[in-house]
């Protein structure tokens, strides 16, 4: 597993190794992967492409690894998809959301556990613009990331008729002052934070401080646990999307695999868990079930292939589209809100979104899988 362990997104891919680690010892627990024991490696790419890319060589070419999973920066999971497909290794992009992962750039085989950006956008642009109005503006990060997810909803916005602004913001900024004096001169209906990590939590802060959400909706795509649970409570606000929650009572497989990252972390299962959990056991799985570790044989198998209910843990089905290699699993559109009887009770889901009405058709994303012979 490659994850940025230091710097901005440190939190978040600790939730992803952590789920990773559940998944690892449920898989020995249950006779391994080929009836041997199943470890986890994991190396830090620091938030930084260069350093995530010698990262994955190193676990492959020295420690001999058969997958590889992460990153939680989209710009490195791009950027390691390069080298797994030249070694033929299966990579699961665990955190990594950029569309180009599965559109433009996709390749044979990398799987996405994840959401892409334009996912994230479909599924709450309309109940933004519906709720609040058509003008926003974005503070968005500078880069890959920030970049597509700016342009999904501005799609979304052009096609109804709306107006933006934004501010491009480098990762590791500290000061939102300018940003948010902009934002408050351009007066738009919805303040769309696109911002990650520590990033969201100090613009949430700056923007509660600024009392700006008392003249304007603040929302967008991702407020994950780990940043809701970051912020002060005047910032635990606005509309947002899951792409899963621990508390979804019609989905009763939910509840164990909470517990028992409650045990480990002393928290509420997050997405971020989800996702390195989903991840190292669909590997496993696959795995098991061909009795094989050759990458051709398992991306291949993997196409169409639908996680089980203890794995999906959704409430509809979860798999993966064939056309692109996304895992079509339920986006969450809800309110954020402080905490009530539980702690980790800070967000109220009010919609479900299945994963192919926010993905949109497979033949717009414009992936071309072409698998080596």
């Amino acid at each position: 597993m490659v994850e940025p362990l230091t710097g901005v997104y440190a939190a978040l891919a600790e939730g992803e190794v952590a789920g990773a680690r559940l998944a690892i010892d449920e898989i020995n627990h249950t006779g391994g992967i080929l009836g041997r024991e199943a470890q986890l490696l994991v190396a830090d790419s620091a938030n930084d492409v260069t350093t995530g890319v010698q990262r994955a060589h190193q676990l492959i070419d020295k420690d001999q690894v058969d997958f590889i999973a992460g990153d939680v920066n989209s710009a490195v999971a791009l950027a390691i998809t390069r080298v797994t497909a030249a070694k033929r290794k299966l990579q699961v992009v665990t955190g990594g959301h950029t569309d180009e992962i599965t559109s433009s750039q996709c390749s044979w085989n990398v799987f996405r556990i994840c959401k892409s950006t334009t996912m994230e956008a479909n599924a709450i642009a309309d109940t933004l613009i519906e709720k609040f109005g058509a003008r926003w503006y974005f503070l968005t990060p500078d880069y890959v990331y920030g970049q597509t997810l700016q342009a999904a909803f501005e799609l979304k916005l052009r096609r109804n008729g709306g107006s933006s602004a934004a501010a491009i913001l480098p990762i590791g900024t500290v000061d939102y002052s300018d940003a948010l004096t902009n934002a408050a001169s351009f007066r738009p209906k919805v303040l769309i934070d696109l911002m990650s990590g520590e990033d969201q939590v100090n613009s949430l802060k700056q923007i509660a401080s600024f009392g700006l959400a008392q003249n304007m909706a603040v929302g967008g795509a991702l407020f994950e646990l780990e940043t809701i649970l970051s912020v002060p409570a005047a910032a635990r606000t606005g509309w947002w999307t899951m792409e899963w929650w621990w508390n979804q009572p019609e989905v009763p497989q939910i509840k164990p695999f909470d517990a028992a990252i409650r045990s480990r972390t002393g928290k509420a299962a997050s997405a971020r868990n989800w996702f390195g959990y989903a991840g190292i056991r669909t590997l496993a799985q696959i795995a098991n079930q061909e009795k094989s570790l050759d990458a051709v044989v398992l991306a291949r198998a993997l196409q169409g292939y639908t996680l089980p209910p203890d794995l999906a843990l959704d409430p509809h089905r979860a798999f993966f589209r064939a056309a692109d290699h996304e895992l079509m699993s339920t986006v969450l559109v809800g309110e954020v809100h402080p905490p009530r009887a539980d702690p980790f009770d800070v967000f109220t889901v009010r919609a479900l979104v299945e994963g192919e009405q926010a993905a949109g058709p497979a033949a717009d994303s414009g992936c071309k899988l072409a698998f080596p012979t």
